[in-house]
């Protein structure tokens, strides 16, 4: 890895996307969302986008966890802000996963221009985990059969004993010897 000197009123972008557990309230995700804006700020550094994704499946298991909220940040500043933030996402908890990547190396800080609703937290809404019921692999290959089946085989095992009840004193139910 090169170690380009930015010069001055020039900073590299960075852009980290950090995957929260599934069961994170909002207050939670608010105070790591205002962690990660100060470490910005008072590294020297510059917000320009934040962007909630929701709650979306992994693609793999992550410490048993089958789901994530998904957030992205991208800003400015040198190899220091993105220690700090890192170590910050490292440290919290409610953070599964993270990655950091540099998207370019020499940008203007001067000439940019940042709307506020665009580096601004938005509150997280989320719907509560619905329980999901994930087929197993055995499930998925039919080597097991579905519960609608083994329930449908119960009923129809139990219909014929209804029948016979029903059918009373016209079936003989011993032979009589003399």
């Amino acid at each position: 890895m090169s170690r380009a000197i930015t010069g001055p009123n020039r900073a590299r972008e960075y852009e980290t996307i950090y995957i929260l557990k599934p069961d994170i309230d909002a207050d939670g995700a608010d105070k790591i969302g205002t962690r990660l804006a100060e470490v910005v700020t008072r590294e020297a550094g510059r917000l320009t986008k934040v962007e909630s994704w929701g709650r979306r499946r992994l693609a793999y298991d992550i410490g048993k966890q089958r789901r994530g909220v998904y957030m992205y940040l991208k800003y400015l500043g040198g190899g220091k802000v993105v220690a700090e933030i890192e170590r910050n996402l490292r440290l919290s908890d409610s953070v599964i996963k993270y990655q950091t990547v540099l998207v370019r190396s020499d940008v203007v800080v001067e000439g940019l221009e940042i709307a506020e609703e665009d580096v601004r937290f938005e509150r997280l809404e989320l719907t509560p985990i619905e329980e999901e019921r994930d087929e197993s692999r055995e499930r998925q290959l039919g080597l097991v059969e579905p519960e609608r089946r083994e329930m449908r085989s119960q009923e129809v095992a139990a219909e014929p004993d209804e029948a016979e009840a029903e059918a009373g004193p016209e079936a003989p139910e011993e032979e009589e010897e003399s």
